[in-house]
């Protein structure tokens, strides 16, 4: 179990310190951060919580996992780690003259 949460379902005017807010209630917020597209800056409607302790993990997905913000009703959920190792790979070799 860890510390680090997944916040699905914001609302899309929600900041990274809206959401350290709303989660300070509950513990100590490590980092909080709200997911952007790279290409508008808008939410993208999912954010990260790291919170002090796995104490502090489990207060906060108990009291905001399915509480209403902004008309949303949000999803937390203890974080899981990057599938497929994450950053876009390098398809191997190539690139030089062949002869």
């Amino acid at each position: 179990m860890g510390t680090k949460l997944y916040v699905g379902n914001l609302g899309y005017g929600i900041s990274d310190s809206d959401l350290e807010q709303l989660f300070a209630a509950h513990g100590t917020v490590r980092s909080a951060q709200v997911i952007l597209d790279r290409a508008t800056g808008r939410s993208k409607g999912f954010g990260f919580v790291e919170m002090g302790s796995e104490q502090e993990a489990q207060a906060a997905i108990a009291a905001l996992n399915d509480k209403e913000i902004e008309g949303r009703s949000l999803t937390v959920s203890e974080a899981r780690p990057r599938e497929g190792g994450g950053g876009r790979g390098r398809g191997g070799g190539g690139g030089g003259r062949r002869y």
